[in-house]
């Protein structure tokens, strides 16, 4: 599958489809431990109906939030595919920026504190322990989606300058947000990232291969 410029003429209904079965992939593996946190939480009411009610509007708040993002996303690979054909060599600075905003992001305290969030699940259960009513199960999910929205928003906006589609770019930033997540270390991880992410912002506007979604089609 090629690098993705752009929105690859994609509708906002059917990119949002790929967007979401691509955000599934990507943040399963980190997403992985909170979930199985509220599933046992779940798997405690008394009917089974009850039990796939509460996993399936889980997910649906989950999957719901960064649909959310996937809209701002779409109109942003809009606006960079445009710019890409129209000024090519504006578009350069452009990535370069994309990759400076993810790179100081890393660093913030805001980014700290979503990393913390998705990194304590049972902490985060004890939180949602509070939350009543019917929509109870919906609630968390999308809450727990924008703090891994919170946590991951930087990297994620770095496929609009390598593509939306670029597999192996894909993969790199799963394996980032997993390690991120679950290692001992990922707090520093992801401090480390952020400076290699201001380091690529640096050379990308000399080494245009750095954003294969930028590119202008050729002719």
């Amino acid at each position: 599958m090629g690098a993705g410029r752009g929105t690859m003429g994609l509708s906002l209904t059917a990119f949002l489809s790929v967007w979401l079965v691509m955000m599934a992939a990507m943040m399963f593996p980190s997403v992985a431990p909170m979930a199985i946190v509220w599933v046992r939480s779940v798997a405690a009411r008394p009917t089974t109906r009850e039990r796939v009610a509460g996993i399936a509007s889980f997910l649906a708040g989950y999957l719901l939030a960064w649909a959310a993002f996937g809209v701002v996303v779409y109109a942003v690979l809009t606006a960079a595919g445009q710019l890409a054909e129209g000024v090519p060599d504006a578009a350069r600075w452009v990535g370069a920026a994309i990759f400076a905003v993810a790179g100081v992001y890393q660093l913030t305290p805001l980014k700290g504190a979503c990393l913390s969030h998705c990194r304590t699940p049972v902490g985060a259960l004890f939180h949602y322990a509070s939350y009543k009513g019917s929509g109870r199960d919906l609630r968390v999910g999308i809450h727990h989606g924008l703090y891994c929205m919170g946590c991951c928003w930087g990297l994620m906006i770095v496929l609009v300058a390598v593509g939306a589609m670029n597999v192996p770019a894909m993969v790199s930033l799963a394996g980032v947000i997993f390690i991120e997540k679950v290692w001992r270390y990922g707090p520093a991880f992801s401090r480390s990232v952020g400076v290699l992410l201001l380091l690529v912002a640096a050379l990308a506007p000399f080494i245009p291969s750095l954003l294969p979604g930028l590119r202008a089609a050729p002719m």
